[in-house]
C-alpha cells in the first residue's frame, strides 16, 4: 500500500485517508473483543466513555503496558504502511460515541509523536478541524471566539476507515466531533474523493460509534517507579 495515494489534497498538510482499511470480520472481532473488556476498564465521561490501553501518557513517562493481541493485529497493520513514521504505536484509546455524542475541539498534546492514526467501527462521523484564536485571519472571526466561527473542514469518517493526521494539521489545528445525530454532507468535505457512493446533499444518520485513536508516547519509563504528581 502506497500511503502517499491517500493522501487529501483537499485539506492542508497532513492528512491521510483510507477507506476499507480494515474488513468487516476485522471490525466485528474488534467490537467484541473491546465489548468484552470488564467493566472497570470503561471510563465514563460526560459524553462519552472510553478505554486506556498500553499505559497512561504522563509527562514524566508512560509506564507502558503490553497491549492486548486483538491491538497487536491493528498495531502491525499500522507498522506495515509506516503511519507513524518509523515509530511502532505503543497506545491505544478506544473512544465510544453513542447517537449524538462528540467531542469538543481539542488538541492532542505533546506527549504523543505528532502523528494519530483512528480506526472507526460502527458508524461514520465527522472530524471537524478548528483555526486557533490566534490564527484566524478573519478580523470579524477573531472577534467571535466561537467554534463555529473557526471551522475551516471536515473529514468523513467511514466504518472501517484509517485517518492519519500528521505533522502540521497535529500540531497547529484543533479537531473535533460535533455533537449532532445526523451530517448532511457538504463541500467543506475534504475527502469526498475518497470516499465511492457518498455524494454532496447526502445526509447520514449517526449510531454508535467506536474509535481507535492509536498513537507512540515517545517517552517510556522501564520501570514502574512512583509518578509523583504535583
Amino acid at each position: 500500500m502506497e500511503l502517499e495515494n491517500y493522501r487529501v489534497e483537499k485539506a492542508p498538510p497532513t492528512i491521510y485517508y483510507i477507506p476499507e482499511f480494515i474488513t468487516k470480520e476485522q471490525e466485528e472481532t474488534l467490537l467484541k473483543q473491546i465489548y468484552a473488556a470488564p467493566k472497570p476498564k470503561w471510563t465514563q465521561l460526560s459524553h462519552r466513555r472510553l478505554q486506556n490501553w498500553g499505559g497512561l501518557p504522563h509527562p514524566k513517562g508512560m509506564i507502558a503496558e503490553p497491549l492486548p493481541q486483538w491491538l497487536q493485529v491493528c498495531v502491525k497493520q499500522l507498522t506495515a504502511i509506516k503511519a507513524i513514521d518509523d515509530k511502532i504505536p505503543n497506545h491505544v484509546l478506544v473512544n465510544e460515541y453513542e447517537t449524538g455524542q462528540g467531542i469538543m475541539p481539542h488538541e492532542d498534546g505533546p506527549l504523543f509523536y505528532p502523528t494519530v492514526a483512528t480506526i472507526s467501527l460502527g458508524s461514520h462521523t465527522f472530524l471537524d478541524f478548528y483555526h486557533h484564536l490566534n490564527n484566524v485571519e478573519n478580523n470579524e472571526a477573531q472577534l467571535d471566539h466561537s467554534f463555529e466561527s473557526r471551522h475551516f473542514l471536515s473529514i468523513l469518517l467511514e466504518p472501517r476507515s484509517l485517518i492519519l493526521v500528521k505533522e502540521s494539521m497535529y500540531e497547529n489545528y484543533l479537531h473535533g466531533i460535533a455533537e449532532q445525530k445526523e451530517d448532511k454532507i457538504t463541500d467543506i468535505i475534504a475527502n469526498l474523493d475518497h470516499c465511492p457512493g457518498v455524494k454532496l446533499g447526502d445526509v447520514l444518520q449517526r449510531t454508535t460509534r467506536v474509535s481507535l485513536t492509536i498513537r507512540h508516547v515517545p517517552k517510556v519509563l522501564k520501570s514502574k517507579i512512583f509518578l509523583k504528581c504535583k
